[in-house]
């Protein structure tokens, strides 16, 4: 397993934007499939967006694609999850998600997670 640290979130306008970074520990980083997931008050914890071990596939949830990317630095160890154009239903914990070989993209198929951060979109 790997030991993930997300950061970044915060308050912001709808249409404004933020990156979140999640910073990985330990030698493994770069053999790990990445992913996004977030939790809305009172909701099931739902899959963002994902990202190949080497960088070259991407996958995102309808309600993000346009408007979020992912992308991976394997030399520092870190994804990052760019939003755009953010709007009050993007409100949600945000959290960072390892698997080595997933078989998808639901939460139980991952199996190491950060503690979370906060994304707040004001209307």
């Amino acid at each position: 397993q790997v030991q993930l640290v997300e950061s970044g979130g915060g308050l912001v306008q709808a249409g404004g934007s933020l990156r979140l970074s999640c910073a990985a520990s330990g030698r493994t980083f770069s053999t790990y499939s990445m992913a996004w997931f977030r939790q809305a008050p009172g909701k099931e914890r739902e899959f963002v967006a994902a990202i190949s071990w080497k960088g070259i596939r991407t996958y995102y949830a309808d309600s993000v694609k346009g408007r979020f990317t992912i992308s991976r630095d394997n030399a520092k160890s870190t994804v990052y999850l760019q939003m755009n154009s953010l709007k009050p239903e993007d409100t949600a914990i945000y959290y960072c998600a390892a698997e080595a070989a997933p078989y998808g993209f639901k939460f139980t198929d991952f199996g190491s997670w950060g503690q979370g951060t906060q994304v707040t979109v004001s209307s």
